[in-house]
């Protein structure tokens, strides 16, 4: 992918997430499918942390020791488990009107959780380096894939570990993600997503071994209307999520 341009954010994406930041904590808001989508996500990172990290899951606290950044954090729907499970937490959005709603709500939680208005390259610049970056559901929504990938892949330790979970730029996912999600369902606000932003497998596996790391997992998440619910599935055709591991020189 070409670049083009030398940020990472595009201002009109933070502006759409700002304007509804006070529903990240709203089961039933705006932002219900991340609700509806977060215990498979969870289920699937903290699976694969405890086994790269030979880590105890059933553990009370398994991510004890290790810090963890999630990137375009949102409102902290992972941040909080992710501080719950042990881990040390950094949360960082580039929209201050989120990184607020999350600090709300860490501190009515009782939660102790580094959040930060800022940026993947600003974190990089500054040195940052992480056992774990999760980097949910944000790819689609920068100026810059290659760039923000950059930026991410610095901060990852030697053998640490990157998530990127994001939506395929397939047909079948602009009639099930875009036009089903948002303008039939309504589960989304209308222009949440837009198609040419959406990022195949081929292209983000190309990113990722540009910034030092490795695809070691893929997996698809499909929905089931008739549970209600998400699942892992070999179908990436619409969601899916990927693992990285940082490759030691």
């Amino acid at each position: 992918m070409a670049e083009t341009a030398r940020t990472t954010i595009d201002s009109a994406e933070v502006e759409r997430f700002s304007r509804i930041a006070a529903e990240w904590w709203n089961p039933e808001g705006k932002f219900r499918p991340l609700h509806k989508f977060n215990p498979t996500r969870l289920t699937y990172i903290k699976e694969e942390i405890c086994a790269a990290f030979g880590r105890d899951p059933l553990a009370p606290r398994p991510l004890e020791g290790l810090r963890l950044l999630d990137i375009g954090c949102g409102g902290g729907l992972l941040c909080e488990p992710m501080a719950r499970l042990g881990a040390t937490v950094v949360g960082a959005d580039a929209s201050e009107t989120n990184i607020e709603v999350a600090k709300i709500h860490a501190a009515e939680t009782g939660l102790d959780i580094d959040y930060r208005a800022t940026t993947a390259e600003a974190l990089a610049e500054a040195g940052e380096k992480f056992d774990v970056v999760l980097n949910m559901e944000v790819v689609e929504h920068v100026a810059n894939v290659d760039l923000f990938l950059s930026a991410c892949g610095e901060m990852v330790k030697p053998d640490g570990l990157m998530f990127v979970a994001t939506i395929n730029r397939t047909l079948k996912a602009l009639g099930l993600a875009i036009i089903g999600a948002e303008y039939v369902l309504r589960w989304l606000p209308r222009g949440t997503h837009q198609y040419e932003k959406l990022v195949r497998p081929e292209e983000l596996e190309k990113a990722l071994n540009s910034a030092g790391l490795k695809i070691i997992d893929r997996q698809g998440v499909t929905y089931n209307p008739l549970t209600d619910s998400w699942n892992r599935s070999r179908d990436m055709d619409v969601n899916y999520m990927v693992l990285a591991r940082k490759i030691r020189e």
